[in-house]
């Protein structure tokens, strides 16, 4: 496999007041830094311009004309990285909630293992809602059904290094949720195909001023619904499951 081409991923939503913090906590990496505007208001819009502006060389930004979920946006990402010649996209949020510091740690065990989807397995503070930690222990115990495998740990964070051929391979084949589910389905579906999923413990918070785009009721049905889709789509996958279980 020839040495991986990394690009930073970012999806963006309304985050206006924290974007230009988090491009400039990845300058320092010395990677092209892909910015997909997911419909964003006009007040979005004028602060990626200045970043663009000031950031020329380093920050390609790729707009969408409405909004299509953070699952879209990443998607579209991933097309335009692919384009560009890029063979992994390390996507990170644009809300501050993703520890920069951990960017070596996601990018060093890229290159030992490039064929991987790399995770970061979140160590949340007290910051953290509890709803959105009943939440996630119940998509985790689906996940371990879906997967049949304990070693899926996590995968609701969006602090992942995606290798793009077989992230592509599988958009090509595949319609993957583009909001709150995608985070859960892509990580499900590419470790169906026999991609390795690593995980790296990461501090994960919940800022003060942070905007969440989660819509309580309307995500928690359409995760439901994607676990229920799920856990048909494993059945007749049990038997490649298992062997696979048992060779690990």
């Amino acid at each position: 496999m020839p040495d991986p081409r990394f690009c930073f991923l970012i999806p963006i939503y309304n985050h206006h007041r924290t974007i230009e913090a988090t491009v400039e906590q990845l300058l320092s990496y010395a990677l092209p830094i892909i910015i997909v505007d997911d419909g964003s208001n006009e007040e979005t819009k004028k602060v990626l311009s200045q970043l663009t502006e000031r950031f020329a060389s380093e920050v390609l930004l790729h707009t969408l004309p409405e909004n299509t979920g953070k699952g879209g946006a990443c998607l579209a990402g991933f097309r335009v990285a692919s384009e560009q010649g890029y063979t992994h996209a390390l996507q990170i949020d644009a809300d501050g909630q993703h520890d920069s510091a951990d960017i070596p740690q996601f990018l060093e065990l890229a290159k030992q293992r490039p064929e991987a989807l790399i995770s970061g397995h979140p160590q949340y503070d007290d910051s953290m809602p509890t709803a959105r930690r009943i939440g996630r222990k119940i998509t985790h115990f689906w996940v371990h059904i879906e997967t049949l495998s304990m070693s899926v740990k996590d995968t609701m964070c969006g602090f992942r290094v995606y290798p793009l051929a077989a992230t592509t391979e599988l958009m090509d084949k595949v319609n993957i949720g583009t909001r709150m589910d995608f985070d859960i389905e892509i990580m499900v579906r590419l470790y169906w195909r026999g991609v390795p999923v690593l995980f790296i413990p990461t501090k994960v918070i919940y800022p003060e001023q942070g905007q969440s785009h989660f819509r309580a009721f309307k995500d928690n049905v359409k995760i439901s619904w994607l676990h229920t889709l799920l856990f048909f789509g494993m059945l007749p996958r049990v038997p490649m499951l298992l062997a696979r279980r048992f060779k690990s």
